[in-house]
C-alpha cells in the first residue's frame, strides 16, 4: 500500500501571487470589461469599407384554395417555375380567417411574402399579393387566362434563370400604382446569389397597364449563336424576344392595410364583381322568355275579343 505523502508547509511565493491575475467576470453577452458587441442584422452586411451593405433575403409563399380548378393550377405551377426563391405548401381553405392561417404558414415557411390563388364558385380566380405579417396587400381579379400548356409557343427561357422586370410608365402616376408596383418587383424579383437562381438574365417579364388592368407577359431574350454572328457588348438591335407564357390579366379590387385584410387603402371604382356580370346575363336571357309569354297572351285575347264568324259548312258532313 502507497504511504501517503506529507503536505509541506511552502507558502506560495510573492512572484507567484503577483502573476495570478483576477480573471473578469463572465456573462451571457461576453466578458464584462469588453464593449458589447451588437450582431448585425441579417439583412446588412459589412462591406470593405466598413458600410452596411443591403442584401435581399426575400422568399415567397406560392399557395391556392381548395377546389381549384386545374387550368388555374397550371397556372399557379407556371408562376412557380419562374419563382426560385419561391416556395410551396398544401392547399389552405378560403374562409374568413384564411389570413391568419396563411401568416402562420409564412412565418413556418420563413418568408416575407405570399401568393395565394383564390378560386371561387370554380370559375373565378382571385389573386392575393401580401406583405407578411404586417401588409400591405392586393387582391386582384384575374381574367384572360393561358398557361404555357396551352399557348405551345416557341419561347424557352432556362429554369431559375433572373428576369429583367420592365413596368410600363403608367404605375408612375398614381400612388396606389407606385405601391403595387413595389409590392410587384418584391414578390416577383429574383434576389442576388440566391442559391437556387442562375447568375444572368435570360428573359424579360413584363407588367404593363391598358384599361385599369395589369397585363403579364413573359419573354424570352434570343442571342444568335453562330460563330460569324457575334454580338458586339452593346448590339441590341440583333436580340429579339421570343414569348413564353404564360398570359393573363390582373384587374385591382382593394388594397388592404394589413395581412390579408385591415383598413381599405384603395378601391376600384370602376371593378364589377363576376356574380353581377352573371346575374346581368341571367337577366337578359330571362327577358326573352318573358316577351314570349306576353306574345301569346297577346294573341290568345286578340282571338277571344275578335272570334270568327260560323261556316256555313261546318256541320255538313257530320249528318
Amino acid at each position: 500500500m502507497a504511504k501517503k505523502r506529507k503536505q509541506s508547509d511552502q507558502t506560495p511565493t510573492d512572484s507567484a501571487s503577483a502573476a495570478a491575475v483576477e480573471r473578469p467576470k463572465r456573462t451571457l453577452l461576453g466578458w464584462k470589461d469588453k464593449p458589447e458587441e451588437h450582431p448585425p442584422s441579417p439583412a446588412a452586411l459589412p462591406s470593405t469599407n466598413g458600410t452596411t451593405v443591403f442584401r435581399n433575403k426575400e422568399k415567397t409563399l406560392v399557395t391556392c384554395s381548395r377546389r381549384i380548378t386545374y387550368r388555374y393550377r397550371h397556372l399557379m405551377l407556371n408562376i412557380v417555375s419562374l419563382l426560385p426563391h419561391c416556395k410551396k405548401d398544401s392547399k389552405v381553405e378560403s374562409k374568413q380567417s384564411k389570413g391568419a392561417t396563411l401568416n402562420e404558414l409564412v412565418e413556418l415557411k420563413s418568408c416575407s411574402s405570399c401568393l395565394f390563388f383564390e378560386c371561387r364558385k370554380q370559375k373565378d380566380l382571385y389573386m392575393w399579393i401580401s406583405k407578411c405579417p404586417d401588409g400591405p396587400s392586393v387582391k386582384f381579379l384575374v381574367n384572360a387566362v393561358h398557361s404555357m400548356e396551352e399557348l405551345k409557343l416557341t419561347g424557352n427561357h432556362l429554369k431559375g434563370s433572373r428576369p429583367l422586370l420592365t413596368f410600363s410608365s403608367n404605375f408612375d402616376k398614381d400612388a396606389h400604382w407606385k405601391l403595387v408596383k413595389e409590392m410587384i418587383t418584391q414578390v416577383f424579383g429574383t434576389p442576388k446569389d440566391h442559391r437556387k437562381a442562375k447568375p444572368y438574365y435570360d428573359h424579360v417579364v413584363v407588367f404593363s397597364i391598358v384599361d385599369d388592368h395589369i397585363w403579364f407577359r413573359n419573354y424570352q431574350i434570343s442571342v444568335p449563336h453562330l460563330e460569324t454572328d457575334n454580338l458586339v457588348k452593346g448590339a441590341l438591335d440583333k436580340m429579339t424576344l421570343v414569348e413564353v407564357g404564360p398570359r393573363f390579366c390582373l384587374n385591382p379590387i382593394k388594397i388592404f392595410g394589413g395581412s390579408f385584410g385591415g383598413p381599405t387603402l384603395y378601391e376600384n371604382p370602376f371593378y364589377i364583381s363576376p356574380n353581377q356580370i352573371r346575374a346581368l346575363e341571367k337577366r337578359k336571357k330571362a327577358g326573352k322568355y318573358a316577351k314570349k309569354v306576353k306574345v301569346k297572351t297577346r294573341r290568345k285575347m286578340h282571338e277571344q275579343s275578335n272570334p270568327l264568324e260560323p261556316d256555313e259548312f261546318a256541320g255538313m258532313w257530320k249528318e
